[in-house]
């Protein structure tokens, strides 16, 4: 099928080759395919902040060499928001994974994921390992492995009587005053200097959605306790690259170690690097995608 692109869209450095979408109990996610190379790099969604113009540093660079797929995770972009927290259950998301790799006859693909979107890439590689040649887990933003900053303590769920630091990371905050705590959310999870485009960026991403689908998200079910965690992880077989900015402030870097650790897979520190390193150190993270590919037997044209 053939898609218009909206009106509002920011220019792009290369426009997909084929487009369209899935559909799954109701609800409508939309991919994207650049390139035609070997292997496929499925990039999947992260957090339903963003959607999958993340990836924008990284795609004109890598549909050069080899099969790009992207999808708008539900919540943003053109995807749809469906209304119950039971709709943003870390299971939809890989089945909505598997549903676009079967739209587009594709076999197998090395998973590409960054932060929340780390969850689904391993739930997908544990459970469903001949689809996965293997994956790149950049900041994963997974539960229970490393103690977070204390400053992140604040409930998600009460009303709280201040407003500063991650005390804005609150639903009813949200409610009240959803651009600023995109602000700050953007502003912690780019701690580079210069990366004001980055935030805009975010934040604009951000608006793109509700706060009431953003609070959907938080309570769609995901993994209950480290133990279930860990079990997932242990069952990853395919080779596996962690990627974590030593600066992260949305996810710790101790985090990253407990998943390079837990999967036996190789763990690079990014050094000075926030929470999105993709797109402030694009050239370093499409070149440690390349290795990492080349080492899998891809072979880079």
């Amino acid at each position: 099928m053939t898609l218009t692109k909206p009106a509002t869209e920011q220019t792009r450095a290369r426009y997909p080759d084929a487009e369209g979408h899935v559909e799954r109990d109701g609800v409508r996610v939309f991919w994207e395919r650049h390139g035609d190379g070997e292997p496929t790099l499925l990039l999947l969604p992260a957090w339903s902040i963003v959607h999958s113009r993340l990836w924008k540093a990284q795609i004109p660079y890598l549909a050069r060499r080899y099969r790009v797929l992207t999808f708008d995770g539900r919540g943003n972009g053109r995807s749809d928001r469906p209304p119950t927290a039971a709709a943003y259950d870390d299971d939809e998301y890989v089945a909505d994974a598997l549903a676009v790799l079967d739209a587009t006859g594709t076999r197998e693909a090395v998973l590409v994921a960054l932060s929340r979107g780390c969850r689904w890439a391993v739930e997908l590689a544990a459970t469903r390992p001949e689809r996965v040649l293997g994956a790149m887990l950049i900041d994963p933003g997974l539960p229970f492995l490393a103690p977070l900053p204390r400053e992140q303590a604040s409930s998600f769920d009460d009303e709280l009587d201040r407003t500063d630091g991650w005390a804005k990371f609150n639903r009813h905050y949200w409610l009240r005053e959803y651009r600023d705590f995109l602000e700050f959310f953007a502003s912690q999870s780019f701690s580079e200097s210069h990366s004001t485009k980055q935030i805009e960026d975010m934040v604009g991403w951000g608006l793109d959605t509700s706060p009431e689908t953003l609070i959907l998200t938080q309570l769609g079910a995901q993994p209950a306790s480290r133990e279930e965690l860990e079990a997932v992880l242990r069952r990853v077989r395919c080779p596996v690259l962690v990627v974590h900015g030593a600066e992260d402030r949305v996810r710790p870097h101790a985090s990253g170690v407990a998943v390079a650790e837990l999967t036996g897979g190789t763990l690079v520190t990014i050094e000075g690097g926030g929470h999105c390193p993709q797109a402030r150190h694009p050239v370093r993270i499409n070149l440690l995608l390349r290795e990492f590919i080349e080492s899998l037997g891809g072979m880079a044209r």
